[in-house]
Order: C-alpha cells, then sequence, then structure tokens
C-alpha cells in the first residue's frame, strides 16, 4: 500500500486567536512538509484546489512544482483538481510540466469538486455541473494518451488534429478519478478503467464498501481487470504520541471548520462527542496515537484492499510545528509498521 498525506493549504483564522496566517508563510510551511515527508520516505503528497479565502492554494501545480525542486522520490498529485471549471489542456500542460520537473512523479486526480465558486469564478453554468466534468474527462484522457487530439464538445472549442505540448515523461499520464458520495462517480470510473481515490471523511467507513464492490463490478463489465486498478482512500486524521493529547489538539480546529461549513451548508452542530466518534475504531477520522492509527488503516484495508492511503492532517490551520511531528511520527512510526504488516516494501 502506498502511503501519503494531502492538503488544501488552509489558512482559516486560529481558534484560539483570530489570527489568520499569511498565504506566503502557509505555503511556506507546505512546502517544508511535503520536503518532510519525501525525506521520511512516504509515498504520495497531494494538494487539492479551492478558491476561498480560507485556503492558499487555487492553483495546485504551481506549488506541487515548487516541492517537485525540493523533493527526489515522493509522488506529487492533485487532490483534487476541479476539471469541470478548468481548461483540460491547460490542466495537461501543467501537470505534463509538473512531470518532466519532477522526472516522472507527476498525477492528476480529477473531480468534480466539493465547492462551487470556481464554477462562476470562471463563469461557468451549476445546471452543466455533471455534463461539464464528463466532458472534459474525455478530453483530458485523450490528451494523456495521444499528442495529437481530434476532439469536439459542447462547452469548449473543438480540436482538430491539434498538437498538444510539453509531453510527459509517463506515458500515459495517469490520471484518478475522485469519488465522494455519488454511486454514478464510481461507477464512471470503473467503466473508464481508470484509478479511483474514495474520500471518506465522516460517517463509518464499512458503509462504504459498496462504492468500491460498484467501481470494481463496472470495470469489470467493461473489460477492464479489477485487480490492476488501484483504489485510494482519503481521509481526516492528526498523531501524537498519546490518543488524548492528538483530540486535544485537533479538537479545537475541527470544531471550527466543521462548525464554519456546518453553517454554510447547513449540518448539525459539531461536537465533541461527534468528533469522539469520528475518530473511534469504526469513525471515518484517524486522529490518536501512532499504535490506534495503524490499526485503523490495517482494519480499513480488511474492508476495502485498497492499493493507496492518503491522510489530511491540516483540517483547520493547525500550527506547523504540530503538522511536521505528525508527519514525523506518519513516517517513522506508522508508515513501517502497516507496510510490514502487508509485506510491502518501501518506495
Amino acid at each position: 500500500m502506498e502511503l501519503g498525506i494531502y492538503t488544501f493549504g488552509e489558512t482559516s483564522p486560529d481558534p484560539a486567536t483570530g489570527q489568520i496566517p499569511p498565504a506566503d508563510q502557509r505555503l511556506a510551511d507546505l512546502l517544508e512538509e511535503i520536503e518532510l515527508a519525501d525525506q521520511l520516505g512516504l509515498d504520495v503528497f497531494g494538494i487539492g484546489e479551492h478558491h476561498r479565502p480560507d485556503f492558499a492554494v487555487s492553483a495546485p501545480a504551481v506549488v506541487l512544482a515548487a516541492a517537485a525542486a525540493r523533493t527526489r522520490h515522493i509522488r506529487l498529485t492533485s487532490a483534487v483538481t476541479v476539471l469541470g471549471s478548468d481548461d483540460p489542456v491547460r490542466v495537461f500542460q501543467s501537470f505534463a510540466t509538473l512531470d518532466l520537473l519532477s522526472r516522472g512523479r507527476a498525477e492528476i486526480i480529477a473531480g468534480p469538486g466539493s465547492f462551487i465558486e470556481s464554477f462562476p469564478l470562471f463563469g461557468y453554468d451549476l445546471d452543466d455541473y455533471d455534463e461539464l466534468f464528463a466532458e472534459k474527462l474525455d478530453l483530458l484522457l485523450k490528451l494523456s494518451t495521444s499528442p495529437r487530439v481530434t476532439w469536439s464538445g459542447r462547452h469548449r472549442a473543438p480540436l482538430r488534429d491539434q498538437p498538444v505540448y510539453p509531453r510527459p515523461v509517463q506515458d500515459p499520464f495517469p490520471v484518478w478519478i475522485g469519488v465522494g458520495g455519488n454511486p454514478p462517480s464510481a461507477v464512471r470510473a470503473g467503466t473508464l478503467g481508470l484509478p479511483m481515490a474514495l474520500a471518506i471523511i465522516g460517517g463509518e467507513p464499512a458503509r462504504f464498501r459498496p462504492f468500491v464492490d460498484l467501481y470494481r463490478e463496472s470495470a469489470a463489465r467493461a473489460g477492464h481487470d479489477p485487480a490492476s486498478l488501484p483504489v485510494g482512500i482519503n481521509s481526516h486524521g492528526f498523531i501524537a504520541e498519546d490518543s488524548q493529547q492528538a483530540a486535544d489538539d485537533a479538537y479545537p480546529y475541527y470544531a471550527d471548520v466543521m462548525g464554519r461549513l456546518g453553517r454554510e451548508r447547513g449540518w448539525p452542530p459539531y461536537t465533541r462527542p461527534r468528533f469522539e466518534a469520528q475518530r473511534s475504531p469504526r469513525g471515518a477520522d484517524f486522529i490518536g496515537s501512532p499504535q490506534q492509527v495503524i490499526d485503523k488503516i490495517l482494519a480499513q484495508h480488511e474492508i476495502f484492499r485498497h492499493q493507496r492511503f492518503l491522510v489530511q492532517f491540516s483540517v483547520g490551520t493547525m500550527p506547523h510545528r504540530k503538522i511536521m511531528r505528525s508527519i514525523e511520527l506518519y513516517g517513522t512510526v506508522v508508515a513501517p509498521a502497516v507496510r510490514k504488516a502487508l509485506g510491502v516494501a518501501a518506495t
């Protein structure tokens, strides 16, 4: 199993002080976090895309390119690219350039996105939300496999035997599909024979098993070998020396972020009992001691038999030193134990 981290470069207010970290400092901290993850032998680092004041990253490929110059081994991926509101040609060119800079370590996780602010920003109609993603994914996949593309659709000018450069090191270039709680997205990923990154950021993980089953069944029906298609699980987490410290460190930031999002989306108030339930063995969050996180990763592997696990430590703008310590524990304690239990060598 590949083990990694993802983030959105949060710049939300500190719940204790109300201070908002400057975006330049958050990005500097983020590059240190990626560099440490690489030094510790973690496999993947993903950066997501948002266009809101509480996130510093709207252009993941740019930040990942800076990380490419400071790392040697770790794979660098978006998490996710909001493809429906972007231009697939520019997305491909950006990540092909990242692949060249990193000498073949780049990936794209493409998804429709869980926030919608990028659609009005770039002039797209939300009524076309699903169609935009499907159409642009079709073009992106053609770009990833051929240097000359003929293509037409409803939401972009056609291409007629158009050369698209630069070409990446990897051929074909790896494209994953990011899936939340939408079964048709799992079907689409399986039917296309693409790797699936499944976000489990709430509820009971075992309830997501049907998504993975549906994905693999759809792949088989389309003539793909499900055993050859990786599944990734993306979840929230935080690691400290002991369980109570992890919970006490993480809770104020989770409560702040989930409370603000909840008010936007009409969710029930976020409470400490709910937080504790989510970090329990049957919950979605990986918050606890190294051994608790090890046990939970292995327990979920029994459910999903997945090939990749990415954890988001920065739910809210947690202090950089605590994120770095969490990465250190992940890389030096959790990852070796998980790899040993699963008989997987470090990459």
